[in-house]
């Protein structure tokens, strides 16, 4: 995956935080975001700091029978004191880096499963 670097995630995300990209042949679906409830990052009343912000990226694709396989990446990015955080233009391409290994380990795993599986011979009627 290429950063942008006219943007400040290095990726073009909407209004609710979200982009799609392709990376390795795979369509991924990037979502970035915090845990706090209001729409503006405030400090937290309790902790008095900023809330971390989430990076995550997501490759679901179906096969034959329903069959479906998953690849999940996710970065933290924590803010630094009681500063609010500083958006990384790195955080989405390694979410994504993460996406990929984990979807190809999974694919490799599943390959491996099946591999050990004894084929069925044809019923006879």
């Amino acid at each position: 995956m290429d950063i942008d670097t006219t943007q400040p995630w290095g990726i073009a995300i909407d209004y609710a935080g979200r982009a799609t990209v392709t990376d390795s042949g795979h369509t991924v679906h990037i979502r970035i975001y915090d845990n706090s409830l209001d729409p503006v990052s405030e400090v937290d009343s309790l902790s008095g700091q900023y809330p971390p912000v989430y990076v995550t990226a997501q490759i679901s694709e179906s096969g034959d029978l329903g069959s479906q396989l998953r690849g999940l990446g996710q970065v933290v990015v924590v803010p630094v004191g009681t500063d609010p955080v500083v958006p990384d233009q790195t955080a989405a391409q390694n979410a994504v880096a993460a996406a990929v290994t984990d979807f190809n380990s999974r694919a490799a795993a599943y390959a491996a499963l099946c591999a050990q599986w004894p084929a069925q011979p044809p019923a006879t009627a």
